[in-house]
């Protein structure tokens, strides 16, 4: 039983992972690094992440830099970002790439807003979905008579502890990002 909590608790861990993952992709009007993380490289035929043929930094609030470590990559780092449609317009001074992060309008921050909001509520499904898989697996070990019907009661309301816990952090990552993103 304690296994089956113990591995209920790690899959929601993932679950909260990848939601943070998501969120860090999207722009909040402040430059960060993971702006550029779904950006692909053409790197010698290879669709290359950048961070993995650029030092990708910050250099202030607005302004991002990347600077190829070959510099004969430069114009295709260039072209994979104006590539990616994030609405970046790289400037180019012969040996690195300066993007400016435009400040976003009322609309798109609704707009990300909604989107933050969708890959909350599949995050919370996520939860859910381990929830009811590890439910349906004390059950089963119950039903085998592995353990009694009292310890099933006892998984099953650790399990839905658990949950709550879980759903709770995904409401405090989407009300933490709505703030990040609405803030002018």
């Amino acid at each position: 039983m304690e296994q089956t909590i113990k591995d209920a608790k790690s899959r929601m861990d993932k679950s909260l992972e990848a939601l943070r993952g998501e969120l860090a992709k999207i722009r909040s009007g402040k430059a960060t690094t993971a702006l550029l993380d779904g950006v692909k490289v053409d790197y010698y035929g290879n669709p290359t992440p950048i961070n993995q043929v650029a030092n990708v930094t910050v250099l202030d609030a607005h302004t991002l830099s990347v600077t190829p470590w070959d510099k004969s990559v430069l114009s295709a780092v260039e072209r994979a970002i104006l590539e990616a449609n994030i609405g970046f317009n790289p400037v180019s001074d012969g040996t690195n790439l300066k993007i400016p992060v435009p400040p976003l309008n009322e609309e798109r921050r609704r707009d990300l807003v909604k989107i933050i909001k969708k890959f909350g509520e599949e995050s919370k499904v996520a939860v859910r979905n381990v929830r009811r898989d590890a439910n349906e697996h004390l059950k089963k070990e119950e039903k085998s008579k592995r353990i009694s019907e009292d310890q099933l009661k006892e998984g099953e309301e650790k399990i839905q502890k658990l949950t709550d816990e879980h759903v709770l952090k995904v409401d405090e990552l989407l009300k933490h990002k709505e703030k990040e993103i609405m803030e002018i």
